[in-house]
């Protein structure tokens, strides 16, 4: 099973108001582990970038005015994507600008859905938490996952901390690390995903003593009694 965790930085809110995309992030999971294997693009959007939208991602005209179109990368990003399940956090927005880019290339690859299946983590973040916040960082803080280092939105920092928050929300992982060292990091690209309550040591079982056992059988008698039966009985 291959999975992109996928997110996007753009020029502005609105495709159809010829807002572009500035910056593609992804990372792959395989079988539910992280592979090391990315893929991340600036990209040139031949337009002003809302002032709005630097606020957010901190990303300038001047800082792209060297990086490739999405033209350039579009059979790149294409090779990498197509044929996985897409994890994207609000998936109509970022799905939305991919499409229009697209559709600028006369339709070659058709729409991102027809090339891919795709899972908008959003939604299922919000039928886990119904009537809560189910922003990324809402979600980090719930599941204890450290996004201190992001200052603002980047679309490979984002799709990495995105990673985490999915496997947690639908698995039940607690953490994420590379097989290695503590830094993480063993040159391999595999990733150990450690469940809940691995390496506690085994729960302590108690059991009953001399009187409760005397009081349990009083009440088997006597359900033996009112009924005839007692499927309960030999039960300790």
């Amino acid at each position: 099973m291959r999975q992109i965790v996928l997110d996007t930085e753009t020029t502005g809110l609105e495709p159809k108001q010829g807002h572009r995309i500035i910056e593609i992030g992804c990372v792959e999971l395989v079988e539910r582990r992280l592979t090391g294997n990315v893929f991340h693009q600036y990209l040139q959007p031949d337009r002003e970038i809302d002032t709005a939208a630097v606020e957010i991602h901190g990303i300038t005209n001047e800082f792209l005015e060297d990086k490739p179109r999405f033209c350039d990368i579009a059979q790149d990003f294409m090779d990498y994507v197509s044929g996985a399940e897409l994890i994207i956090h609000n998936a109509p927005f970022d799905v939305g600008f991919i499409n229009s880019e697209l559709l600028r290339l006369d339709g070659e690859w058709g729409l991102l859905q027809e090339q891919c299946r795709i899972t908008d983590s959003l939604a299922v973040a919000k039928k886990s938490h119904p009537g809560q916040r189910n922003s990324l960082d809402a979600l980090c803080k719930r599941y204890e996952i450290d996004n201190s280092h992001r200052e603002l939105h980047g679309a490979l920092l984002d799709a990495e901390i995105l990673s985490d928050v999915y496997l947690a929300m639908t698995g039940g992982q607690t953490d994420l690390m590379l097989d290695g060292d503590s830094d993480g990091v063993d040159g391999s690209g595999d990733a150990v995903i450690r469940r809940v309550g691995e390496g506690r040591s085994a729960l302590m079982v108690i059991a009953a003593g001399e009187l409760e056992l005397q009081a349990h059988n009083e009440r088997l008698d006597a359900i033996e009694k009112a009924s005839g039966s007692c499927v309960w009985r030999g039960g300790l």
